[in-house]
């Protein structure tokens, strides 16, 4: 008998599950459950979509329809699980034609990821009010902008700083909304959050931090938003206030969820449930600096899960890493990105710290067109390990956040991140990378204590 794979969730995660147990076990019946109506997509393209970077929704299918004919993946779409047996290893199917069918599987594999948080205030069901999390939503934003004149876009992570730059480029007036009082907070300390504050608003975006919504206005759409008593004029607003892991459909079943409420997993992506698996979105992971719990909700850590899952799933042996939380974005003229930990986040942790920042140039400053790049490093201040860095800058802001993840896999120190052996050519690099002078600056740092 074949092994039958049930996964719920096609996108990201579920996807490359899938991949991952058809290359350990070539004749197993693999199904895969999703409730949207396209295959897999990637949701990170969406605002690039809406600011017209990217022709197409539809240049955003990660597969075509072909790769799943060739893996021989049983693609259930528009389809929702309502239930699962554990015991019985049976998930119960409702199609969109509201049939329902019970799939008996030998492996489950939860990758239905997560859902946005719509802040329950007064006025948040009005026309005109919208998530930024499937492709659904982005056409339904993509529609609006045609007649909008203003919008608000509530939280300022990387969702929301994407979609202001989607919206202030096809010239509506946008403003931001941020409760904590710096933007990028789960990414940025405030120094280098209000250095990137300013680079916005040079593009005509409006930041307002350190204050909620209170309240969506409007009697048959959204005409604007209280923010702090005052009234701002909008006809779009979108919440990009987080995602929260889709857990709903265990609930009941036994399966642990962490103190992050993700599902809790070991690092064979297995549940305490036997035959169930959960990657992706849903999933708690745990980061290799501070050996914590964490959520690290991102296609990359997605893609990475989702393989370990499909591979043991399929009778074959795999365990993901620890964590580091490698993020990256591009906004307007300038990308930006994190690593590790922030000042902010060691310290609720309880980890003492030292950093330095810098601002370099991304090529010999003789050459033209080199642009500005402010990086900073954190590192504790004993020992010197780096645990973190954040980036701001013109280009090539991600493959600085890659070495820097590297250094802080190896457990490098400052003082070694400081003495790097980098390369130089005046179109494409200074003679000292920036990089390497932050993290001498805080060796220097550690050296004076």
């Amino acid at each position: 008998m074949s092994r039958k794979i049930v996964i719920i969730g096609a996108n990201a995660a579920g996807v490359h599950a899938a991949n991952a147990a058809r290359k350990t076990d070539s004749k197993a019946q693999i199904i895969l459950i999703d409730k949207e109506p396209y295959p897999a997509y990637s949701r990170c393209g969406i605002p690039y979509v809406l600011a017209g970077e990217i022709p197409s929704f539809n240049d955003l299918t990660a597969f075509p329809p072909s790769h799943y004919r060739v893996m021989k993946f049983d693609l259930h779409l528009e389809a929702k699980a309502r239930s699962i047996n554990p015991n019985d290893r049976i998930v119960l199917v409702e199609n969109k034609e509201g049939n329902i069918e019970a799939l008996k599987y030998d492996s489950l594999i939860l990758t239905q990821g997560a859902d946005p948080f719509i802040i329950p205030i007064r006025g948040h069901d009005l026309p005109g009010v919208f998530a930024m999390r499937t492709m659904d939503d982005g056409k339904a934003i993509q529609e609006a902008m045609k007649t909008a004149e203003r919008a608000i876009v509530i939280g300022a992570g990387f969702i929301g700083l994407e979609t202001a730059h989607a919206l202030a480029v096809n010239k509506i007036k946008t403003t931001i909304v941020e409760v904590v009082p710096y933007i990028l907070p789960a990414l940025f300390d405030e120094d280098m959050a209000d250095y990137t504050q300013k680079k916005i608003e040079e593009h005509g975006v409006d930041v307002v931090v350190g204050k909620r919504v209170e309240a969506i206005l409007g009697k048959d759409k959204v005409e604007g938003v209280n923010v702090a008593g005052e009234e701002i004029n909008a006809d779009i607003v979108v919440m990009a206030a987080g995602i929260r892991p889709r857990t709903e459909l265990i609930r009941g079943l036994g399966v642990e969820l962490g103190v992050t409420r993700a599902i809790r997993v070991n690092p064979r992506m297995e549940t305490n449930v036997s035959g169930i698996f959960a990657a992706g979105d849903c999933v708690e992971s745990q980061s290799s600096i501070t050996g914590l719990p964490c959520l690290y909700q991102l296609g990359t850590n997605a893609v990475r899960q989702g393989t370990t899952a499909g591979i043991n799933a399929a009778g074959g042996y795999a365990a993901n890493p620890r964590v580091i939380c490698s993020a990256v974005s591009k906004i307007f003229d300038f990308e930006l990105g994190a690593v590790g930990l922030s000042e902010f986040q060691a310290a609720k942790v309880g980890f003492k710290t030292l950093s330095a920042s810098i601002t370099g140039k991304t090529r010999a400053h003789y050459f033209p067109g080199g642009k500005e790049v402010k990086v900073k490093i954190v590192a504790e201040p004993i020992l010197g390990r780096v645990m973190g860095a954040q980036i701001v800058g013109g280009e090539d802001v991600a493959q600085r956040i890659n070495m820097l993840s590297v250094a802080i896999q190896k457990e490098m120190t400052a003082l070694e991140l400081s003495t790097a052996d980098t390369s130089y050519a005046p179109p494409v690099a200074e003679t000292v990378e920036p990089v390497a002078t932050a993290a001498e600056i805080v060796a220097k740092k550690i050296r004076r204590r």
